[in-house]
């Protein structure tokens, strides 16, 4: 690809950061809406846990295969198609005149999105070659998501109170739109040198494994643990998590290579990755029921009370990454995991309708500091001490890991609350919701603990033994080939 003008580099990063905005924006304004979704549709608890986990799961089973097309087909096509998909399906969505056609719709939108923030992040890496632009680059993408976070409740709050929650969709389609002219004319066509080959019958597998376990979880509290539904899909869960370890170590270029796990901090990368975005995907949900059924506040003042966690996280991802950089990963985890596990217990021994506002906001302004720290470490971590060949995998494995975290916890939480008898009121949503927050806690808990062990010396050399071994695995493919 030709060297490009600052001007032209500067333009194709926001271009690459209006497919973020739109995506992150997405996912933090459904939540706000997802009260007057469950009015107007007639639904259940399970049934809004399947508005975000039908895109949460689909876009964490495509998201490999996403990132392995574009290096094949050109990063510039895919973009495009991804930006078309997305747009169209959130048109689908405002449309959608029942919940069946809205999870439809949403799964359409994950695999519009899978192909969106993943090559955005490979356009970005080809476009600013030079390891301090790129570097600033990056910090501009990662501001993005702040911003996203901090404004999606508010104009989530404001659409749905001023024209209703199909609104949210229509967001993304002239932005979307814009993007896709834009992506035409001036981002440039880029390929990998040697991309990965696709592997179906690993992507399969995949597939039934995420579904399944999700599946099995949202429905527990309607047909019980001992159910054959349940106890099947936790079955099919099993079977595809076998089939994962027995058929990629088998391939010469797996979905996902086993052999990334011997390294310390690449597993703890993908057990914080999941326990932090399950925090966060339960925090969200349950917090959006609570302020607008049983604290009867409006959308958009909904939206307006959880500002502070939004406007923290905004503040303390950027300055993680800093951390990050003059001292490694294991300063912001241990902060980040003691934070989360605090903000929840105060509200795990004590939660009701007339909790004061001012602990509210206090426990939302902890939170918001634990998950700013959590999402820079992550792929620092993930990446630790890999080859350069392979950062890229290990890269797209912990992206991977946040969604399936999101999923996980929004289907647990979801289940849980799920299981209250909302008949009895707000006193029902308090029981069950104390739980909830314990379970929050035990996320934050994990990624300290995890983040301890996975962050030492001992850590850091599996991982550089894991690099050594895939180093010397690589030399001999070569050769032989």
């Amino acid at each position: 690809m030709p060297e490009l003008s600052h001007r032209r580099r500067m333009l194709v990063l926001a271009i690459c950061c209006m497919s973020l905005l739109i995506v992150s924006l997405d996912n933090t304004v459904l939540n706000v809406a997802l009260p007057s979704m469950q009015r107007e549709l007639h639904t259940s608890v399970s049934g809004l846990q399947w508005t975000i986990d039908a895109y949460t799961l689909v876009l964490a089973s495509l998201l490999m295969l996403s990132g392995s097309t574009a290096d094949r087909i050109g990063r510039r096509r895919t973009f495009q198609v991804g930006l078309a998909v997305f747009s169209a399906a959130s048109l689908l969505c405002s449309l959608a005149p029942s919940l069946s056609w809205l999870v439809a719709a949403r799964m359409l939108q994950a695999v519009g999105g899978s192909m969106l923030n993943p090559v955005a992040m490979s356009i970005i890496t080809n476009t600013f070659t030079v390891p301090r632009e790129r570097a600033r680059a990056i910090g501009v993408w990662g501001g993005v998501v702040g911003i996203s976070m901090a404004a999606g409740p508010i104009i989530g709050g404001a659409l749905v109170e001023s024209t209703g929650w199909r609104a949210i969709f229509w967001l993304n389609v002239p932005v979307g739109v814009l993007a896709l002219v834009l992506t035409r004319l001036f981002v440039p066509e880029s390929r990998a040198p040697k991309p990965r080959r696709v592997d179906p019958v690993g992507q399969l597998l995949m597939i039934v494994l995420l579904a399944a376990l999700t599946y099995g979880i949202i429905e527990t509290p309607a047909h019980g643990w001992s159910s054959p539904l349940v106890l099947g899909c936790e079955a099919l869960a099993v079977l595809a998590l076998l089939g994962i370890v027995w058929y990629e170590p088998r391939r010469a270029e797996p979905l996902i290579d086993l052999r990334f796990f011997r390294s310390a901090p690449f597993s703890g990368a993908t057990v914080i990755a999941i326990c932090g975005f399950a925090a966060l995907g339960g925090f969200l949900f349950l917090n959006s029921l609570y302020l607008q059924d049983v604290r009867g506040l409006d959308p958009l003042h909904a939206g307006l009370f959880m500002l502070p966690m939004a406007a923290m996280t905004l503040v303390c991802a950027p300055l993680s990454g800093r951390i990050v950089g003059a001292r490694g990963p294991r300063l912001p985890l241990l902060l980040a995991g003691a934070a989360m596990c605090a903000s929840a217990i105060p509200l795990a021994v004590d939660f009701s309708a007339h909790t004061p506002t001012a602990w509210l906001v206090a426990v939302y302004v902890v939170f918001g500091i634990g998950f700013g720290l959590v999402n820079a470490p992550i792929t620092n971590t993930a990446v630790s001490g890999m080859p350069r060949a392979q950062a890229g995998v290990a890269a797209a494995v912990a992206s991977t890991s946040r969604q399936i975290g999101q999923s996980l916890g929004v289907a647990v939480i979801g289940a849980v609350m799920a299981s209250a008898s909302l008949g009895a009121g707000a006193p029902g949503f308090a029981a069950t919701g104390r739980t909830a927050w314990w379970i929050v806690a035990g996320c934050g808990a994990a990624v300290l603990a995890v983040g301890t062990i996975t962050s030492g010396r001992w850590a850091r050399t599996t991982a550089e033994r894991t690099a050594e071994r895939l180093e010397t695995a690589e030399i001999k493919v070569a050769v032989s080939t």
